[in-house]
C-alpha cells in the first residue's frame, strides 16, 4: 500500500513537471518568441533563419526604392540599400538594433511579415527553418516627380542667378538650403514628392549602425541644420501670408466677405487697434501701385492686406473661424500614413485667443504654428473643390510575389467649403499671381502652367531672415468651377526671405518641367496674361 502511494506521488511530481517544462517551452518559443530573437543579448538573432527578408518598397509605377541586398558583414546576411537617398524622410532606414523612422519604422511589421497572411505563412516557415519573407509596399512617390522637386529646390542661388538681379528681386532673397516641398494630387490626398533640407544618407547610415560604428548618426543628431529633422511632417513655423487663405475660405464661406466687397482707405490702410495694439502691414505701395479706393476683398488676398484680413478674421468671429480650422484638421490627428506633428491656431497653455490674438492669426502671424503637410492640406482642399482628402503615402501593400493583399482608397475627411467657395478662393489665388505679389513669377518663369497661389513671408524675429512660403496649384482654369488644379505644390524655405522669391521660382521650374515630360496628365487651359486680365479686372491701378 507504501509502495502504490510512494508510486502514485512520483508520478504526480513528474506530471507537474513535465506540465511546467511544457508550459516553459511554449511561453519563451511561442509567447517570448520575438522579445527572444530581437534581445540584443541573443547570438542567434543574426542567423538567416531567424532574419526576415524584408520586404522592398516601390513608388507608384513599380519603380525599386529600398531593398535588402547580400551582405555577409550585415546583421542576417542582409543590407538595406536605397536608390534615391532623397527619400530618407518619407523612407527612413532600417538597421537592426537601432531605432528605425519613416515607412520602414511605421510599417515594419508589414515589411517583416509579421502581419495578416504573411505572419502565419512565416510561422511555418520558422518551423522548417527557413528565412520568413516580408510583403513589399508601394507608396503614392512618383519618383521622376521627386527628382525634378529636389534638383528644383537645390537650383538656388540669389546671390548669381540673374533673375535676382532685376529691380524687383533684388534683395528679396536670401541663400539658404533648408526647407521642404510637398507635391500632391488634391483629388486623391496622394504625395507625389516630398523633399526635406538638408538631409542625410540612409545608406551610409545602415551601413556604419550595422558595423556598431555611430560617428556618423552622431554627426547628424548633433548638426545644427537638423538634417534627421522630417521638416515637411514634424517642423512647425509660422506660415506668414499663405495662412490668408484659410481665412478667405472662412470669410467667403461664412458670407463674412464677397471677392468684391469694397474698402475704403481707412479699412485698407488702418490705422487699426485691437487690444491696444496697432496692426500694420497693408503692404499696397500707397503712390505706387495703388492710387484710390475703394479696393475689393480680392485685391487686398492679391496684395497681401493684413489690415484687411485682420479685420475679416474678427468679422468672422472666433467660433466661427476656428471651425473651419478644424475642419481642416488644424491641431487633429490628421491621419497620415507616417507620424506627424500636431498643427496650432490656439493658445499653448489653453486659453482663449484674444482679439489681437485673432486678428493676427488671421493674417498668418500670431499663435498660428503650421507644418508644410498641414499647408498642402488647405491648399488641397481649395484645389478639391473644398473637399478635403486624407494626406497618404501608401497605396498598396503586396507580398513578394506581387500578389495583392491591401489596396489603400483615396479617402475624403471633410467638405471644409463649398464649390463656389473654393473656386472663388482659386480665383483670388490667380489674381496673386497674375496681378499681385507674386505676377513676376509668371511674367520671367511663364504663363503655360496656369500657377496660381498665394506668397507668405513669414517673421521670426532675432533679426533673422523671414521664412519664405508659397501654396500654389496648376493648372487653373477660369470661369469653370469643374475643371479643378491636377497638381499643389506647397514649398517653404527657411529664413529665405520674400516667400515669391525665395520659394517661388524653384515651384513655377517644377511645374513647367512635370507637365511638359506628361508626368502629370492634364488638360492645359489658355494662359492667363497680366497685361490684359490685370487691366480688365482692375487689379492693377494707374494714376
Amino acid at each position: 500500500m507504501n509502495i502504490s502511494n510512494s508510486i502514485r506521488k512520483l508520478t504526480y511530481i513528474f506530471v507537474i513537471l513535465f506540465v511546467a517544462l511544457s508550459g516553459g517551452l511554449v511561453y519563451w518559443q511561442v509567447v517570448k518568441a520575438d522579445n527572444v530573437v530581437a534581445t540584443v543579448h541573443n547570438p542567434r538573432k543574426c542567423l538567416r533563419e531567424n532574419s526576415p527578408m524584408r520586404g522592398r518598397i516601390f513608388d507608384r509605377n513599380g519603380v525599386l526604392l529600398a531593398e535588402s541586398v547580400p551582405d555577409n558583414n550585415a546583421c542576417g546576411g542582409y543590407i538595406r540599400r536605397y536608390t534615391d537617398p532623397s527619400l530618407a524622410a518619407v523612407i527612413g532606414y532600417y538597421a537592426p538594433g537601432s531605432f528605425i523612422p519613416g515607412i520602414e519604422g511605421q510599417y515594419n511589421d508589414v515589411l517583416t511579415g509579421n502581419s495578416g497572411r504573411t505572419a502565419l505563412d512565416n510561422q511555418v516557415n520558422k518551423a522548417l527553418h527557413k528565412s520568413p519573407v516580408g510583403n513589399d509596399i508601394y507608396l503614392t512617390i512618383d519618383e521622376r516627380i521627386q527628382k525634378i522637386a529636389v534638383e528644383k529646390f537645390n537650383e538656388y542661388n540669389p546671390d548669381t542667378d540673374p533673375f535676382y538681379h532685376l529691380p524687383y528681386a533684388a534683395g528679396q532673397a536670401v541663400a539658404s538650403n533648408k526647407g521642404s516641398v510637398v507635391i500632391t494630387d488634391p483629388h486623391t490626398g496622394g504625395l507625389l514628392a516630398m523633399v526635406s533640407s538638408p538631409g542625410y544618407d540612409p545608406n551610409k547610415l545602415v551601413q556604419t549602425l550595422g558595423a556598431g560604428d555611430y560617428n556618423y548618426y552622431n554627426q547628424l543628431a548633433k548638426d545644427p541644420e537638423q538634417p534627421l529633422l522630417d521638416r515637411p511632417l514634424k517642423a512647425r513655423y509660422s506660415p506668414g501670408s499663405t495662412f490668408k487663405t484659410m481665412t478667405l475660405m472662412a470669410a467667403l464661406d461664412s458670407g463674412t466677405t464677397t471677392l468684391d466687397h469694397p474698402w475704403d482707405k481707412k479699412g485698407a490702410m488702418g490705422p487699426l487697434v485691437y487690444d491696444g495694439r496697432q496692426i500694420f502691414g497693408d503692404n499696397l505701395g500707397f503712390g505706387e501701385f495703388v492710387f484710390h479706393f475703394p479696393i475689393t476683398t480680392e485685391f487686398a488676398y492679391a496684395n497681401s492686406d493684413n489690415i484687411v484680413f485682420a479685420q475679416l478674421g474678427v468679422k468672422t468671429g472666433l467660433d466661427k473661424w476656428l471651425e473651419y480650422a478644424k475642419k481642416l484638421y488644424i491641431g487633429q490627428d490628421d491621419r497620415f500614413d507616417l507620424p506627424t506633428t500636431k498643427s496650432s491656431v490656439e493658445n499653448s497653455n489653453g486659453n482663449p485667443l484674444t482679439t489681437l490674438q485673432l486678428a493676427s492669426n488671421a493674417y498668418g502671424q500670431g499663435v498660428v504654428d503650421m507644418t508644410p503637410l498641414q499647408m498642402s492640406m488647405i491648399d488641397n482642399t481649395v484645389a478639391n473643390n473644398g473637399v478635403l482628402m486624407r494626406p497618404m503615402v501608401v497605396s498598396k501593400i503586396t507580398d513578394t510575389n506581387k500578389n495583392p493583399l491591401q489596396t489603400m482608397a483615396p479617402e475624403e475627411l471633410n467638405t471644409v467649403v463649398s464649390k463656389d467657395t473654393a473656386y472663388q478662393v482659386r480665383q483670388a489665388m490667380a489674381a496673386v499671381t497674375t496681378c499681385g505679389s507674386g505676377w513676376h513669377l509668371s511674367q520671367n518663369l511663364g504663363y503655360q502652367s496656369v500657377v496660381v497661389g498665394k506668397t507668405g513671408t513669414a517673421e521670426v524675429g532675432g533679426g533673422l531672415p523671414a521664412h519664405g512660403w508659397m501654396i500654389t496649384q496648376a493648372p487653373f482654369t477660369l470661369h469653370n468651377a469643374d475643371q479643378m488644379p491636377a497638381l499643389t505644390i506647397v514649398a517653404m524655405r527657411e529664413n529665405g526671405g520674400e516667400g515669391a522669391y525665395a520659394a517661388g521660382p524653384s515651384i513655377w521650374k517644377m511645374y513647367n518641367e512635370i507637365f511638359a515630360k506628361g508626368y502629370v496628365k492634364t488638360n492645359t487651359p489658355a494662359p492667363i496674361y497680366s497685361e490684359t486680365y490685370c487691366n480688365n479686372t482692375q487689379l492693377w491701378q494707374h494714376k
